[in-house]
């Protein structure tokens, strides 16, 4: 899993930058860096603020996160084949 990644591609998907995010959440730049470099994990309290600024509901954040390491290796191949198209389509709901 993981989530900085998530966090650091939706939020540049959304054309925000760093500064006017952490506004938005209520945290420091600072901090919001450690998270996307994956040093510092949020509370589900700031997960939950970082998902209402990316306008993106908690489970569709958690998805972006999943990578093949958090996948069983007998169903690594099926996620490989399903990973992008349903980013596709939640991308397309959500953005």
């Amino acid at each position: 899993m993981d989530l900085g990644l998530a966090v650091k591609t939706l939020r540049k998907n959304k054309g925000l930058t760093q500064g006017n995010f952490c506004e938005t959440v209520g945290i420091t730049q600072s901090y919001l860096s450690q998270v996307e470099n994956g040093n510092k994990e949020p509370s589900m309290d700031v997960v939950k603020k970082i998902a209402d600024a990316l306008d993106t509901p908690i489970p569709v954040l958690f998805w972006f996160t999943l990578t093949e390491d958090d996948v069983d290796e007998s169903k690594v191949e099926v996620f490989k084949l399903l990973k992008p198209s349903v980013d596709s389509l939640v991308d397309a709901f959500f953005n």
